[in-house]
């Protein structure tokens, strides 16, 4: 076992030939028709399209662990038609059934298949797991390669920072989260960087765990870009039903904001649902008859910042933000684009973000978006696991500088 010196040296010396082709390898829990890995995997089989052109990486998958196989699995008929093998093992699958590492980059996508759930009614992916036996062969190896981590590191925030540890102690590229904040908005705004925020408010769909993380962290791509950067999350609420409209009433949000974020959502429900006409949902009261169980995310920033999430399941089917900006006469308020199946082009922009880390070896935004968004997921569930209260973070410290480019595609 090499000491921590000579990995560095060992990892720093080691380059790959520019003229090869990545080499990489994709570590699922499923891989099948819709799923992340089917998503993520084939845009590295097969490309996708990217600014009005058809996108094929030079890289090549050359390995694949499959940690469950149910109906419809397509591991093998992939691995017929590209030419690479399923390995029984993630040690294996790094080492191409060799002996040494044999692969420049790491796919490791811990969604969909059947797993447990905790109290907290999180689903319990193996991500840790994964990532962990990655590690294992870095570090007898002497060498550590570029890994991606789809959506949330893990649901416990202590082995989503041991992650994020790792990555720094052995010195490779990280990069992790949501498609959202890569994809389209519409508007194409994107917050000034440096600017004050008095206000933000997101609102989003879906089922807890799986959809509020990507509500979070798109949420967070926007707020992260405010004076100072970001420096974390001082204490978080999550409350439920009739809880969600007396907040709103009693200025715990905004309504101007929820009015300004739900006027660019294109799927509005309720009366618009059943005969075409145009409302204003915040106005007209319609939110509380259309919404059966509203969520909302309370998050107290460090720096004094505060930001709500709504989920509104029943009222519209995207995700949407606004903010009150210093300065600015205009409530700045925009639409994450969720383009539809089966193609989901926003999944292909969010490979174009990994395939740019594999490429050049530098995540092109923060890690620590996503462990302070890990974070403050499961503190919200903690929040309502013990009776909707108001929860001091103070191990949600995490602070970081944000990418000065703008990561989202405007064409």
């Amino acid at each position: 076992m090499l000491n921590r010196r000579q990995f560095l040296q060992s990892t720093a010396a080691v380059t790959i030939p520019g003229a090869q082709p990545k080499r990489i390898a994709i570590l699922t829990t499923v891989y099948r028709y819709l799923s992340h890995a089917q998503h993520m995997g084939d845009r590295f089989l097969v490309g996708y399209p990217h600014e009005g052109e058809w996108h094929k990486p030079d890289m090549k998958v050359v390995s694949l662990y499959v940690d469950q196989k149910p109906e419809g699995d397509q591991s093998a008929e992939r691995a017929r038609e590209f030419g690479f093998q399923v390995y029984p093992t993630i040690a294996d699958a790094l080492r191409c059934g060799g002996n040494r590492l044999a692969v420049d980059a790491v796919l490791l996508i811990g969604e969909h298949g059947q797993y447990p759930r905790n109290d907290k009614g999180q689903v319990l992916y193996p991500r840790f797991e994964f990532f962990q036996q990655c590690v294992r062969v870095f570090e007898a190896e002497g060498r550590a390669v570029p890994v991606f981590n789809d959506k949330h590191l893990s649901y416990s925030f202590e082995k989503a920072k041991a992650m994020v540890e790792a990555s720094r102690r052995l010195r490779f590229p990280m990069l992790a989260g949501s498609s959202l904040p890569v994809t389209w908005r519409l508007p194409a705004i994107d917050l000034p960087m440096g600017c004050r925020i008095e206000e933000a408010l997101m609102v989003g769909v879906g089922g807890s765990d799986p959809m509020d993380f990507h509500a979070l962290e798109a949420l967070q791509c926007m707020v992260e870009r405010r004076r100072r950067g970001e420096t974390g999350v001082r204490a978080v609420q999550l409350v439920e039903g009739d809880e969600v409209w007396k907040a709103g009433e009693s200025g715990r949000y905004s309504r101007e904001l929820l009015r300004s974020a739900l006027s660019r959502t294109d799927t509005p429900l309720g009366l618009t649902e059943r005969d075409g006409r145009t409302q204003d949902l915040v106005g007209s009261g319609e939110l509380p008859r259309i919404v059966k169980n509203p969520a909302a995310y309370f998050i107290e920033y460090r720096d004094g910042l505060r930001a709500t999430l709504l989920m509104l399941n029943g009222a519209v089917k995207d995700f949407l933000f606004a903010a009150r900006v210093q300065g600015m006469s205009e409530l700045p308020s925009t639409q994450f684009l969720l383009t539809p199946e089966p193609n989901v082009t926003y999944s292909a922009c969010l490979m174009n973000k990994v395939e740019e880390m594999f490429r050049t070896g530098r995540a092109p935004y923060p890690v620590e978006r996503t462990l302070l968004v890990s974070g403050v997921l499961e503190s919200c569930l903690t929040s309502r696991q013990q009776g909707h209260v108001r929860l001091e973070t103070p191990h949600l410290s995490v602070a970081y500088r944000p990418p000065r480019e703008s990561q989202f595609p405007r064409s």
